[in-house]
């Protein structure tokens, strides 16, 4: 079926009746997913392995607790829309960079100095920002806008009252996969998009970053006497930003352990850094914030079916009057201030172009 106003009415009824529920656009599809629950009562756990066995649409966080928990939407209620793409050479309004914030120029100083002594080899330093919500933004305009204009990328926008109001647009595949054929993403190193993109060139940072987490999914994969096929590293457009990829491609044969492997991939070093628990400590520690379900990840989960999860990127959480962006970088020892900055403003536009109608 077509989108119509209805729809956008359909979608008030249900964010406020409270019951959870999401719509998605897959990359590449034209057409919008909804799932939705018959009621409020929502599965929630602190432990990815609790994931084995269950389907429907998941939220995770970054890191799980009582405040943020892993939420698992049933799909009760399942529906399908057409939905019309813009053309190809839609254009973008420039990022707006300002200058660097304090807090996040010693936040980089903190983290540089531990890449610099040796103990991580990469770390990821993310940051959030905080609109005024615009008087002419709305959140379901918003959402059908970003399916058309991003067609490289997961579209979604989700809610439950644990996890609030969230919408997104993702370029990275944490899992996906059907009947016993998988794969998963290794998803690092950035650049903008370039008017001729044929003489696209990536300097060692990005390499080596790229090269980082490729070896560390790698790594996870292997130790589960998993040996996948690899293709990349290769670019990848998403928006007005480029990155490098690497697909890893294997076989599943059981499909009820899902949350198991998982727990293996996530927080990949995309997200996080190297080695990857020292870093994960380090980022709660450090960072100063709490990333909730920004660099967490978000999909249909479906072990006798098509299973397709995304890291969840470039985002935003909608509370009362306030809109909250998330973005973040990977850092490594040769990583400048000024450029990794610049990389998360970028990033930020992703949402920030939609919210101000800048396209």
């Amino acid at each position: 079926m077509n989108l119509n106003t209805e729809d956008s009415l359909s979608f008030h009824q249900y964010l406020k009746s409270g019951i959870p529920f999401a719509y998605f656009r897959l990359p590449g599809d034209s057409h919008i997913h909804f799932i939705a629950q018959s009621d409020t009562k929502l599965y929630t756990t602190q432990n990815l392995d609790d994931l084995n066995g269950q389907e429907g649409f998941v939220v995770a966080p970054f890191s799980a607790d009582s405040a943020s928990p892993v939420c698992l939407i049933r799909a009760d209620i399942r529906e399908k829309y057409n939905c019309q793409m813009a053309p190809q050479n839609a254009s973008f309004a420039s990022a707006k960079i300002v200058d660097i914030a304090n807090d996040y120029s010693e936040k980089f100083d903190l983290f540089r100095k531990a890449l610099i002594t040796g103990e991580f080899d990469k770390l990821v330093l993310s940051r959030k920002q905080e609109h005024n919500i615009p008087t002419s933004f709305n959140i379901w305009d918003s959402f059908i806008k970003a399916c058309q204009i991003y067609p490289n990328s997961y579209i979604y926008l989700l809610y439950t009252p644990q996890t609030g109001l969230w919408m997104g647009s993702s370029p990275e595949i944490l899992l996906s996969g059907y009947q016993g054929k998988w794969r998963t993403v290794a998803l690092a190193g950035t650049q903008s998009l370039k008017e001729d993109s044929s003489f696209l060139t990536w300097d060692n940072k990005n390499m080596e970053e790229q090269k980082y987490v490729s070896s560390y999914i790698r790594r996870q994969l292997n130790s589960i006497n998993i040996d996948p096929v690899e293709n990349g590293p290769y670019s990848v457009n998403a928006g007005k930003l480029v990155h490098l990829r690497t697909d890893f491609e294997f076989k599943v044969t059981d499909p009820t352990k899902l949350g198991a492997l998982l727990k293996l991939l996530h927080p990949t070093p995309a997200v996080c850094g190297l080695p990857k628990e020292d870093a994960y400590d380090f980022i709660l520690k450090n960072e100063g914030y709490n990333r909730k379900y920004y660099s967490g990840f978000i999909g249909e989960l479906q072990p006798d079916g098509i299973t397709n999860l995304y890291v969840n990127l470039r985002c935003l959480s909608l509370d009362n009057d306030k809109l909250t962006l998330y973005a973040g970088g990977g850092l490594l020892a040769a990583s400048e201030k000024e450029d990794e900055w610049i990389e998360t403003e970028k990033k930020m536009c992703t949402m920030l172009n939609i919210i101000n109608n800048e396209y």
